[in-house]
């Protein structure tokens, strides 16, 4: 049996009066749709001029669909043989296939970073649209319904078809776009809370799980699969996880341990092994730690968890530093005490209170030993640079006051008759 397009009987099957009748409708609707859609996102989006809306209500603006949707569902209503007319009926899910891609991609580039992988889900559900409205329009869709159903496997008493499987992936997909978008926005409002960070942290995680997991299983059912079918791929799934998967496990749960003990929170400077630097995010698997030259490192949380790990600003986010000096021994201690102090207290980072001390550390062989201990409230810009520049404010001090900086000096005896030939010529 030959199977007609619905597209080409629209056009084949009707009296010319009918079919000016309905392109002059679809086009009063599509003018329309322009018109009030290129307003709205002018006045939405609060764009700067007429062209800018114009363009944007072509490309992505969800103004144009919507309106020209209400518009032709309006008319369509309006009067009985309208309804009946085949082309006015075609044009509905066209345009409400624009619409739905248009709000996905809106959606995505609203709420989500460009490099993940939420843009390639919008693009594959948004062919997806386009490829089965066009085989529904060609008038293929009941044949390859037919063909997909034919191809069926049986799990105990489910019956397990192609076109069950392509719904259940659809519908997966298409539920995924929508638990993401609900939970960005349970998200951002969680964020902004008066919560602890890691304590939003901890219910941004629960919740994204949460709502992709009632995603997926709200999928599952929605296309008739038995979810008692998936009892098997639990069980081999928790054997995975006992034997192989036992490590990523073991790093999903010390993230939540992290977070929810608090020990760890972003911002923290933290030591890791021979690693410094500021927690940036805390990931269910990984920490990421950047270094003040911008090295980052990925640290697993197991690690964090299993390890001895310094944090330096636990109880206190200042971070105390120190320097060593020596001075001859014919120095006015005292006086070079207090220049030392006030050379450190003169650099902008080093903090006022606690503020920087001076003591006689050491009699060293050639002089005497003065350290300095000044406090900084900014770690995460690197340390190098205010112990620079401590030490240079320190010689200038002491270069102005006429304090000298001794360097090690040997002094060789020779016994008599043992000088070297030099020193014998010159003797004589």
């Amino acid at each position: 049996m030959l199977i007609e397009s619905p597209l080409i009987a629209a056009f084949t099957h009707q009296s010319p009066e009918q079919l000016r009748l309905q392109i002059g409708i679809l086009l009063g609707v599509v003018a329309l749709g322009v018109l009030l859609g290129t307003a709205l996102e002018k006045q939405v989006r609060k764009l700067p001029n007429w062209k800018t809306a114009f363009h944007a209500t072509w490309r992505y603006g969800l103004g144009f669909p919507a309106v020209a949707l209400l518009a032709l569902v309006l008319v369509r209503h309006g009067s009985y043989l309208l309804l009946k007319l085949p082309l006015l009926k075609l044009a509905l899910p066209v345009l409400l296939v624009l619409l739905l891609v248009r709000l996905a991609g809106s959606v995505a580039r609203q709420r989500f970073s460009k490099d993940g992988g939420v843009h390639y889900l919008v693009r594959v559900v948004s062919i997806g649209l386009w490829v089965t409205l066009a085989l529904h329009l060609a008038g293929v869709l009941p044949e390859i319904h037919e063909a997909l159903d034919a191809l069926s496997i049986s799990l105990g008493s489910q019956r397990l078809s192609g076109w069950t499987l392509l719904k259940g992936a659809a519908s997966i997909a298409v539920t995924l776009l929508l638990a993401l978008w609900v939970s960005s926005l349970l998200e951002s409002r969680l964020m902004r809370s008066p919560l602890d960070a890691s304590l939003r942290l901890v219910f941004t995680r629960l919740l994204r799980s949460v709502v992709l997991l009632v995603a997926i299983l709200t999928a599952l059912q929605m296309v008739g699969i038995d979810l008692t079918v998936l009892s098997v791929f639990g069980g081999a799934l928790g054997v995975g996880l006992g034997l192989g998967l036992q490590k990523i496990a073991a790093n999903y749960v010390s993230g939540f341990v992290i977070l929810l003990e608090r020990s760890l929170r972003v911002g923290d400077n933290v030591r890791v092994e021979t690693f410094q630097g500021q927690i940036i995010d805390i990931k269910t698997r990984y920490t990421l730690v950047r270094s003040a030259g911008g090295t980052d490192s990925i640290v697993p949380n197991e690690m964090l968890i299993a390890n001895r790990i310094e944090n330096l600003s636990y109880n206190d986010p200042n971070v105390w530093l120190s320097t060593t000096v020596g001075v001859s021994y014919d120095t006015d201690v005292e006086k070079a005490l207090v220049l030392i102090k006030e050379a450190a207290q003169s650099v902008p980072r080093v903090l006022q209170s606690p503020g920087p001390s001076a003591v006689l550390d050491a009699f060293g062989e050639s002089a005497i030993n003065i350290t300095v201990g000044y406090w900084i409230a900014d770690p995460e810009h690197g340390t190098l640079g205010v112990r620079g520049q401590v030490n240079l404010a320190i010689w200038h001090a002491l270069k102005q006051n006429g304090i000298e900086i001794p360097f090690p000096q040997r002094v060789l005896q020779w016994a008599p008759g043992k000088e070297p030939a030099a020193q014998a010529a010159e003797r004589q």
